[in-house]
Order: structure tokens, then sequence, then C-alpha cells
């Protein structure tokens, strides 16, 4: 279905009609203001892109429109607009009015005309627009229409579907060598590829070579149909109420289609495939693939680059490879890509939200989920969202938190089962943590685990003091499961206030724990904390690895875990019994070592105090949430860490709405030089088999780990560079120096039978084959 816009017919619709401005002095300021870059109708111009089709235009409140004019888009080439009252309020409404989606106004014929639109609907459109049983996509998903599309939209969609074809249903037909000519949607093209959508809803990516002809068709599959006055309003107030909620659509989705990742191959996926942010739901970032080996990984050099210009800052993200696309993401965006070329295929962004504290309101985000025919990602302000995997399209939206209480998003969520699992970021703020569980269809809310306990209610006896509820224990790593045992692995983060202990004596339930759920209700199975009453703000927010091996003479199940606060556990994760827990750097002065119940010897005397204790590990810990990895083929488990110590203080903050939680801080050591290692660790004993040293800057770049069947670990190094390494003895065997400030972990996937090693570094995701 395509869409068209006037602005002449429908404002009536307009949210302001009951307290009608001047509309034509507003109009000829937006086209003496507006119109020389962006067209007298909004719908784009010589300098400017389209700003009231839904569609294509970010979501914004009337203030967020009013901010955006006055201060611009430096970044963009858009300069502030200095405009007066009571002009400024005037542009704001008619743009609001002429750029409103159908959804916010009452249809026309009301009721009766919705009621007949879907019967109209489903006698002769769903067959193409619907996800339902026996359905085709050759059209537009429409379960959101209405909060898409203003009213002209709909209605010339239906009744003039060719005047203006939706981006990214542009038919062409393409002719193959080999094959009868064929129809498909282009999604993107260049002379040297093309990105077709086919009409059985799969991507396909060719080269120049592959194909011997592209013809656009310039029209709509749709075609023009004539239908009576009353059919064409019954349908337009029928679509007009389809929200991606409520509407009759939204019910019809979860149907299976050809390329959707299913179940089955989220929990074994194809060695091709990096179908989730660590590979496998182990979470072991160990790939099968077996083309780049270290007798020839010195060959590897960039296939391509793809920048996002809009990052506000370095890329934290994992990209995700599903059946030859690839999707990356920065704050409140997410891009889709041709895998094996690079190019976008389709784009989806709301603006960033104002107010937003901590890591999320600094633009981090580590990625999306995938499963069926959908993309999951969690937005800067705690909503996760639903997208179109072919068209990048916003299926549903659940907020999660109010961000006003100091929630963010920063997360890659977890597809399992029906749901997709999310955690919250504002772990230095205040926040009372959670883990929540979504339905995938719909968005609905399946269940809660709260970190932090109400005063009163159980395990609130582990805070003595005056702290609650704002006790934080973020949940903003994503976690592992295990089919088998049907259970879902998650940590959590610090207590706050971060470096004050003195109103929260105990040991802080949940805090820096390991938390073993039930996926299917969230109920508690067993827990770990590894940190009782952390007073360094070392969260446990490291993936939980899962390793079936050989412990001791017999098989067991274990849970691997480099630990911030200098220690390497394995643990029995059918129990969380400890197995072993041992230093894997030198630098640790804060506990003498693990006792039998799993606790810590403390060390007397290392505590932040008002004037300043200093402790080893530093703040940032012997390692943080950049990625690990573990090697079957070599029983070693890989670390990138950091020796170091800091000078913590505390001080008596109290939490107050709009701030930190910090209650203290921490600087480097005196006389003290951090220096940075990537170590393989050998499970059975804890013993670092090799120690790679790549730095003396500590934490001026954060990154994880890669590991390959063939025997390679690859990760970003402190001097910028990409490196690989041999897994078995530490032995550098490959480097490219892109002069990256790394704050992400690689990755790797196949695609027409070529291996690709891909990576976030700085604000470009850059991918790596080996030559023809």
């Amino acid at each position: 279905m395509a869409f068209a816009f006037s602005s002449s017919r429908r404002l009536p619709h307009s949210p302001f009609r009951r307290n009608p401005l001047p509309i034509l002095p507003p109009a000829r300021q937006f086209e003496a203001r507006c119109g020389g870059c962006h067209g007298g109708d909004g719908k784009g111009g010589p300098r400017a892109p389209d700003i009231v089709t839904p569609s294509l235009v970010p979501s914004r409140s009337a203030e967020q429109v009013r901010t955006l004019i006055l201060e611009g888009l430096p970044s963009r080439g858009m300069p502030p607009i200095a405009t007066p009252e009571p002009e400024l309020t005037q542009l704001v409404a008619f743009y609001l009015s002429v750029a409103a989606p159908a959804f916010h106004t009452p249809p026309e014929g009301g009721e009766a005309a919705v009621k007949r639109g879907e019967g109209l609907f489903f006698q002769a459109c769903a067959n193409c627009h619907t996800r339902g049983p026996n359905a085709k996509v050759i059209g537009p998903d429409l379960s959101r229409v209405g909060l898409e599309r203003t009213y002209d939209e709909i209605e010339r969609s239906i009744v003039d579907p060719s005047a203006t074809i939706e981006p990214g249903y542009e038919l062409v037909e393409v002719t193959v060598k080999g094959r009868e000519p064929y129809r498909a949607f282009a999604r993107n093209r260049s002379p040297h590829s093309l990105q077709l959508q086919t009409l059985d809803g799969r991507f396909e990516f060719l080269s120049r070579g592959d194909y011997e002809s592209v013809k656009a068709l310039d029209q709509s599959l749709m075609g023009k149909r004539e239908r009576p006055e009353a059919d064409v309003q019954a349908l337009v107030a029928f679509l007009s109420r389809q929200d991606g909620k409520t509407g009759a659509l939204a019910k019809l989705r979860g149907r299976t289609l050809p390329g959707d990742l299913t179940a089955d191959e989220l929990l074994k996926p194809a060695p091709s495939d990096w179908p989730t942010y660590n590979g496998v739901m182990s979470g072991n970032r160990h790939s099968l693939l077996e083309q780049i080996t270290p007798a020839n990984v010195s060959s590897l050099r960039p296939a391509w680059e793809f920048p996002l210009r809009d990052a506000p800052r370095d890329l934290e993200m994992t990209p995700v490879v599903h059946d030859g696309v690839m999707y990356v993401t920065t704050a409140n965006t997410v891009v889709a890509l041709d895998a094996e070329h690079g190019r976008q295929i389709w784009s989806w962004q709301i603006p960033r939200t104002k107010g937003v504290l901590g890591d999320a309101g600094t633009g981090a985000n580590r990625g999306v989920a995938l499963m069926g025919d959908k993309v999951f990602y969690v937005t800067d302000h705690a909503h996760v969202v639903a997208l179109d995997r072919l068209t990048g399209h916003l299926l549903w939206d659940t907020e999660m938190a109010d961000f006003h209480d100091h929630y963010g998003g920063t997360i890659a969520p977890l597809a399992i089962k029906d749901m997709v699992i999310a955690g919250v970021g504002g772990g230095d703020e205040g926040i009372r943590g959670f883990l929540a569980a979504y339905d995938q269809n719909t968005g609905e809310e399946r269940w809660r685990f709260w970190t932090i306990p109400l005063p009163g209610e159980p395990l609130s006896e582990t805070w003595k003091g005056s702290v609650l509820p704002h006790g934080c224990a973020g949940t903003w790593l994503t976690g592992t499961f295990d089919p088998d045992l049907d259970t879902l692995y998650w940590p959590t983060g610090n207590p706050c206030p971060d470096m004050n202990g003195d109103e929260r004596e105990g040991d802080n339930l949940y805090s820096d724990s390991m938390l073993a759920l039930d996926p299917n209700t969230g109920k508690l199975k067993w827990h770990y904390q590894y940190t009782p009453h952390d007073e360094f703000d070392w969260d446990a927010n490291q993936t939980p690895v899962l390793v079936d091996a050989d412990w001791r003479g017999r098989v067991r199940k274990l849970l691997l875990h480099a630990n911030r606060n200098g220690f390497f556990y394995v643990l029995d994760r059918t129990n969380g019994e400890v197995l072993l827990a041992k230093p894997f750097i030198e630098k640790l002065d804060w506990a003498t070592g693990i006792d039998a119940n799993g606790r810590p010897v403390l060390a007397p005397d290392k505590r932040p105090t008002f004037a300043g204790n200093v402790v080893c590990p530093g703040i940032a810990g012997a390692t943080n949430w950049p990625s690990q990895a573990y090697n079957p083929g070599t029983g070693l488990f890989y670390v990138n860490s950091v020796e170091y110590c800091n000078l913590f203080t505390k001080n008596e903050e109290k939490w107050e709405r709009g701030k930190g939680f910090g209650g203290g801080a921490a600087k480097r050591a005196a006389g003290d030089t951090p220096e940075r290692h990537l170590r393989a660790i050998d499970i059975q004993t804890g013993a670092i088999k090799w120690d790679v040293y790549h730095g003396d800057h500590g934490w001026r770049t954060w990154g994880g780990v890669l590991s390959t069947t063939t025997g390679l670990i690859f990760f970003g190094e402190d001097s910028g560079a990409f490196s690989a390494v041999r897994a078995d003895t530490g032995e550098p065997v490959w480097s490219y120096q892109l002069n990256a400030a790394w704050r992400a972990s690689p990755m790797t996937y196949a695609v027409g039978g070529k291996q690709y090693v891909g990576v976030a570094a700085s604000k470009s995701v850059v991918v790596f084959a080996l030559p023809e």
C-alpha cells in the first residue's frame, strides 16, 4: 500500500480543532520558515527531508517540536530558527495538526463505519497485509497504520496506491541468469548491489555480477482499483483505529514466515548466524565457523564499513545476524543491513529522551534481540519495542518503567520461547531494580522479578538503614538461558549509594548476584551473591557463561563468571554451589579469599572512608561488562582484565530526584599505573595459562573477546588495533590498526559461504573477510 499527503482536506480532524488557531498565518509561517528546505508542504525539498509523513518522521511532542525549531540540528545542517511568540506556538500547533496520525482523531462515520471497514478489509485486503493464516507478505504490515499515517495518506493509498509508493516497496523486475524474470521489492539498490525482499517475505541480496538486469516497474503491486466512496471511507475508518495493540490486526501477529528466526533456530543456531547478543544462548562467544584460521588470518582485510554518524558516543552494541541481515544500533536507533555488502535495508529512529540519567542518558546501547518476524529493542527511556524485521515498522511499544524515576535502557534484550526478557539501567541513580518478561506479539508484561525488596518485604532485613527502596541492583546486561534446565541466568548490579554503606548495612540482596529464574513465571530457583554489602560499585553484570564439562571426574553443568571484584568463579548452575573461586588479577587486596560457604573473607580496613582509602581493584573492577568467551577445545576462559587501584572516598549523599546516588567517588591511587591484559584462565584450576599485555591506559578502551573453533581469539587492544591471538598460547597472529576507542565486543558470521568478522569500532561497524 502506498501513501501520499495533502494538508488541505483533513485539518478539521486536527487535535486542535476545538480551539481553532488562525490556520492561514501559521501555514504561511511554515512555508516561510520551513518550506525553503523541507518544501512548502513539508514533504521534502532540495535541502532537507520530509517532516510531515508519520512513517518517515520520529514522533515528537509539542515540546520536542518547539525545542527542535529553536535549537535546530546543527550536526545535520539544520540551523536554529529564532521564532518569537505567539508565532512559535502557532507554528508548532500547525505542524502537529498537518502531521497528526489518523488514530488521534475520531473516525468519520463512528464505530459503524469502523465495523463495516473491518469486514471490507478482511474480504479484500487481509491476504496481502496481515500475518494471519494463509496470508502473503506482499504489502506493508498495517497493524499500527493509524499511528503511522494521516487520514489523507490512508485514503490516498486506497484510491491511488501507485501515486507515492511507500519506501521499501518499489516494485522491480529482476533477471538472473538461468531463472525466469521475477518481481520483488527493492529495499535498496546501487550500481554494485541490490537489496531485495521477495514476494514470499524473504530477503535476497545480489552483487552486480549476480543479475543481468533490474527494471523499476513504477507501480504499486496493489494496483489501482475503483471503489465506492462509502467503501473507501469505511476502510479508512477501520485502518485509522489500528494502533498496534488494541486494533484487530495486532491480534494476527505471530505467524512464521520464510526467513523468520524460529525458536529452535535460536536455541541451536546455524554456525553462519549470530542471532543473539552473545551468539548463542550459553553466552560463550565461541563460533564454529572454520574458514578463518591461524594459518590464513594474516590475510584478513576490511570488507565494508557502516558509520552510525548520529551515535552520541562510541558504540557498545554487538551486531546480530540472521538470514544474511545484520542489525546494528545506537541510542534510539536500529538499522538493518545487507550483511554481505554493508548496504542499508531499513532504519528506525526516535528522538533521544531529555532528562534520562546515567549511561542511558549518554546514549549507550548494546543491541537487539530477534525472534520470528520481529526485532526487539530497548530505548533510552526504558521502553521495550518490537519492530517488523522486513520493514523496521514499529509493531508495539511498552513502557517498562518511568524514566523520571531514574530508570534507563541500554540492554540488548533476550528472546526466549514466546517472550522477550529485558532489564533496566539506572544502577547508580537510586532505582529499584527489576527484570521483566513481555509477550512477543503484544508487548504485554508476563512477569516481573524485583531485585530490591520494599521495606517490610522478605529480604528487607538485609538492608538495615534508610536506603530502601532506592537500593539499585540494576539488570542492564544480557543474561543466558539453559533450555535443558529451563532456567534463565541473569546478573545484577551494585547496591546504592555505591560507596557508602552506612545506611544499608547487611548483605543487600539481590545486589551483585547471579539469579537463576524460572523463565515461565519469573520465580527464583537460586541465587549467589558475589560481593555482599558492596561499597566499590562492583556490579556482577558480566555475562554468565554456561558450559557442560568434565569437572574432576564427572560431567557437570557449570556457570563460569569472571567477576568485577577480581575473582574467577565456577558455579554448579543447577543449584548455585561454588566449585571454584580464585583471583585472576594480582592487584586484589579487599579480600583474602572465598570461604567454604562462598562468602568473601574480607581484609581489614578496606572500606571507603571520608578521608579516602586505597583499594584494589579500582571502581571499574578487574573486568567489566565487555564480553568474555570460552573455548571447549582448549578448556580456557578468555577475559580482558585490568590491574589497578583507586582511592575510594564516601560522602553523606541522600537520594534526590534528578541526581545520581553514588555516595562517594574514586580516583587514581598515587603511584599506581593501570595495566590492561588479555588472559586465558584454566577453568579446572583458575590458573592463568597465558597473558597478553596490551596497554598501560587501564580503561581507556573497553572491549570484549571472540573465540573460534579454529583456535583464534579476536579482541580490540588498547593501541586502537583490532587483533587476533592463538587461543592455546596467546601468540599474536594478526592486527589491523583502526585507531578505535573500543567499547564493544566482536562477532562472526557467514554469508554465501564466506566468513566475516564484525566489530563496532568507535562510531562505525567494520567487517573483515579473507580476500577472494
